[in-house]
């Protein structure tokens, strides 16, 4: 019984989740240049996800502003270039190395050794220190 009521639920559960299929596109040529873009540009709401990726209604609209352009004639460089333009380099996923994105570039690294600097510093501060300025463990028979 206990089954067949988990069986049921697990059922209902992907029927709920279900969405429906996107119809297929009229030109699956220009669709797929779209998405080609769409993967070279970051969702500029969600940060760490391309805009071929993304359902945030900003990505949508991104998208739908690349393949309008596409069918104007505009190249894939001139639709990268007017999005770096429009909303800057961060725009891009993989932005140019250039001295106003190094901070993009070199920060996690910057923020690593930064860390790993102060644990060390810590550590070895640590190790001076007489047993004296370190409260004993207690033993748990004590306590009780």
């Amino acid at each position: 019984m206990h089954r067949l009521l988990l069986l049921l639920c697990l059922a209902c559960a992907g029927w709920v989740g279900a969405q429906e299929a996107r119809p297929l596109a009229e030109d699956p040529v220009l669709e797929a240049k779209v998405m080609r873009i769409a993967e070279e540009l970051r969702c500029l709401v969600c940060q760490n996800e391309t805009i071929a990726a993304s359902h945030a209604d900003l990505a949508v609209d991104l998208r739908k502003q690349i393949r309008q352009k596409l069918q104007q004639g505009q190249s894939e460089q001139q639709i990268l270039d007017f999005m770096v333009q429009r909303y800057g380099d961060f725009v891009l996923y993989r932005p140019p190395m250039k001295p106003q994105t190094l901070l993009l570039w070199w920060g996690p690294a910057l923020l690593l050794l930064g860390g790993l600097l102060v644990l060390v510093l810590v550590l070895r501060r640590r190790a001076r220190l007489p047993d004296e300025r370190f409260e004993p463990d207690q033993d748990p028979a004590e306590t009780a």
